[in-house]
């Protein structure tokens, strides 16, 4: 394999639930649950069901015909989102950041605003949007016409949108940045100031859809609608699939011709994305997501531990901030100890563990949370 990644310090075999075994029979609590896809955690029985069932049925139509399932998906997308539309499915977030990016294009408009910090994907499109100059550099010249501002602030979003612009995307929570929250009311004003100028507002909820936040949507948390929005990781429950939805004029302007993919609505993908919304529905795991993670944030903030300064995020998509630099060395132990989170800045632990997540797997990663300090200079 390519050194995309450098030297994996696991290999993991089996997963049941929240829980996954290595190759030497270890187990540990997975509190990262695959960068935030597998929402039903591991070999959930109704995604076993659904895909085994699917695959002895039918496995891959390609985009000439329709499928039962990619069809059913994408009307349950639209009713769990509440707003009517159209879905055009892919197999990936950065896949599905690429098709809003065509979508922003197909506006007459080229100018597109993206947020400093903001993750979009690692395609040329999509890391074009991506506001993290270090994974950007190494590939320049990217698409022309993006440009990118503070995440969070108003006044330098009023002044990056005109009626040149064709589209404003952005994270509802900005997760590869360590999980940072946006100012209230910031998603707001980005929607009237879209709107006031005639340009699409887009919606990465790549990380934060499909109950991550304790809601199905971010943006229903919010109290907006955007233009368009796009899905992947938690949507097929740990198998490969993304949407982007256009919303009202905007599910109109993709004409035949336009984009396609190959694998996109793949219908054993669609089955296991019915069995995830399935499941979230059935065992209230919207209700469950919101208690759990309020449970977690506020048992880490009543440890008092000197070196940690707080906890950011919503629902089960956690920030644990440090007063020091030292994510990895505290992720390392935290390995050791049986427990996978993702150190994903030098000072921020990040959490986005299963959906179907335990309170007593909750109440112990939180009590042993200080031990991870205690080899940390």
């Amino acid at each position: 394999m390519m050194d995309n990644y450098g030297t994996p310090s696991l290999v993991l075999e089996r997963g049941e639930g929240a829980h996954v075994w290595d190759a030497d029979g270890n187990r540990y609590v997975d509190l990262l649950t695959g960068l935030a896809v597998n929402a039903l955690g591991h070999a959930h029985p109704a995604i076993v069901e659904a895909v085994s069932t699917q695959i002895a049925k039918l496995g891959h139509t390609g985009n000439l015909y329709v499928n039962e399932p990619a069809l059913k998906l994408a009307e349950r997308l639209l009713d769990i989102a509440g707003e009517p539309g159209k879905v055009f499915f892919c197999n990936s977030g950065a896949e599905a950041n690429e098709a809003a990016l065509k979508m922003a294009r197909l506006t007459g408009r080229t100018k597109v605003v993206s947020t400093i910090g903001g993750f979009h994907g690692r395609t040329m499109g999509a890391l074009t949007l991506t506001g993290q100059e270090p994974k950007r550099a190494p590939f320049a010249p990217l698409v022309p016409g993006v440009s990118h501002i503070p995440f969070g602030d108003v006044a330098a979003l009023e002044a990056a949108i005109d009626d040149d612009t064709a589209a404003f995307i952005v994270e509802p929570i900005q997760g590869e940045q360590g999980v940072m929250v946006p100012p209230a009311g910031y998603l707001q004003e980005a929607r009237r100031i879209t709107a006031e100028h005639g340009a699409l507002f887009i919606l990465d909820e790549v990380q934060t859809g499909i109950g991550r936040l304790g809601t199905w949507f971010a943006f229903q948390q919010a109290g907006i609608v955007p233009d368009v929005m796009t899905l992947a990781k938690g949507i097929g429950g740990g198998l490969p699939l993304g949407a982007t939805i256009g919303f009202g004029a905007a599910a109109e302007l993709f004409k035949p011709g336009h984009h396609g993919t190959t694998y996109g609505g793949n219908p054993v993908c669609c089955a296991a994305g019915l069995a995830v919304l399935d499941t979230i529905a059935s065992e209230g795991l919207l209700e469950h997501v919101s208690s759990v993670g309020k449970e977690i944030a506020a048992g880490v903030e009543a440890l008092h531990h000197p070196a940690i300064s707080g906890v950011r995020g919503a629902g089960l998509l956690l920030g644990i901030t440090l007063r020091e630099a030292v994510s990895a060395k505290a992720a390392a132990a935290a390995q050791k100890a049986g427990y996978l989170i993702n150190p994903i800045q030098p000072d921020v632990l990040r959490l986005a563990p299963p959906l179907v997540l335990e309170e007593s797997d909750a109440q112990a990663f939180v009590a042993a949370l200080p031990t991870f300090f205690e080899e940390t200079p």
